[in-house]
């Protein structure tokens, strides 16, 4: 073995014993694994803190509460692989809910739900059509679509809270409340889609055109990749878990006030750059983005269980994002710090 270890970016070679890494080899291993690292620290400290915080309950009701924000974020993890963005998506999840609601008592269950699912993949047929084939910046068709789906829920509702008349009849509520073998359905909702979505990204021509598009479009669209059409599905695919997510809200309260949905956006985003997507495109998978949810959970839960009121986790998620972030491109770049100032 050599006595000395070339560190990348160096002059000559760098002095490092036999058995030691480099820094720059540190701080890739940091870049790649830092936020794991912090999670488990974390848990230990939560452990700590709390001895309930490793009860099994307690592990089953944050996997249960944090299944809408999950499902929403198997959707935007398509849309950020393929290099774009959806801001969009806390928005709709309060339309879809508040739809399905109205319906509920207008038509009843079974057509209010497939009804629901045609109007949302509409708004996400819309906003595919916009970034997908009129090639407009993402960030701003999603942050402009956010203010004009909440503007349309506000309309549809006539700005009023909506709740099912009978609560006690309904099967409705198999959704949110039910549970299979002592497993809630939310979590098999969640697990079923991410088994589902996950075999899709990674095994089938269609995840193959996503990250190609993300990755580099100009190649792609060379290579024949029809660039349009795959950030169009992506967007679809969005659209589709977030009908999914307002379908298990609606369930689980048979209620909903016409702004369930509004902050989750961001949420949804830690979730998915915490798993490993770059923002910048061609890189995530479904398997990771749900390590980030579960991390934005237990991380809230531990939070709560320390004393922390609940409005100390959105000072902790702009926390984790700008983290996430920062490891992001350090592992691009290769190391933590940038010599250019």
């Amino acid at each position: 073995m050599a006595d000395f270890i070339k560190e990348p970016g160096a002059r000559g070679t760098s002095p490092a014993p036999a058995g030691r890494f480099s820094r720059a080899e540190i701080g890739a291993f940091l870049a790649r694994q830092g936020i794991l690292i912090a999670f488990i620290l974390f848990m230990i400290g939560f452990t700590i803190a709390n001895d309930r915080f490793l009860d099994p309950d307690n592990i089953l009701g944050v996997v249960r509460s944090s299944a809408i924000l999950g499902v929403m974020a198997l959707g935007v993890t398509f849309v950020v692989i393929s290099g774009n963005l959806d801001l969009s998506v806390g928005s709709m999840m309060s339309f879809s809910t508040i739809v399905v609601l109205d319906l509920h008592d207008k038509i009843g269950p079974a057509m209010a739900i497939p009804a629901m699912f045609a109007m949302t993949l509409c708004l996400g047929a819309f906003i595919g059509f916009l970034v997908g084939y009129l090639k407009l910046n993402s960030l701003i068709v999603t942050l402009g679509m956010l203010s004009a789906i909440h503007g349309l829920t506000l309309t549809y509702s006539g700005g009023k809270n909506m709740d099912i008349a009978d609560k006690e009849g309904t099967w409705f509520s198999v959704f949110g409340q039910g549970s299979i073998a002592g497993i809630p359905v939310p979590i098999l909702i969640f697990a079923l889609m991410a088994a589902a979505l996950g075999m899709v990204l990674a095994r089938t021509p269609f995840g193959r055109k996503v990250y190609a598009v993300g990755g580099n479009g100009v190649a792609a669209t060379f290579s024949g990749v029809r660039r349009a059409r795959t950030v169009f599905m992506c967007y679809l695919v969005s659209a589709f878990c977030v009908a999914t997510a307002g379908l298990i809200q609606a369930s689980r309260s048979l209620g909903s006030q016409n702004t369930v949905g509004q902050g989750m956006e961001l949420e949804v985003l830690a979730a998915v750059i915490l798993g490993g997507a770059s923002l910048l495109g061609g890189s995530g998978t479904i398997f990771k983005t749900v390590i980030g949810v579960l991390i934005l959970g237990f991380i809230q839960n531990g939070l709560l269980l320390v004393g922390l009121q609940f409005y100390a986790q959105y000072v902790v998620t702009w926390v984790i994002i700008i983290l996430a972030v920062w490891l992001d491109i350090a592992a691009k770049r290769g190391k933590l710090w940038s010599p250019i100032a």
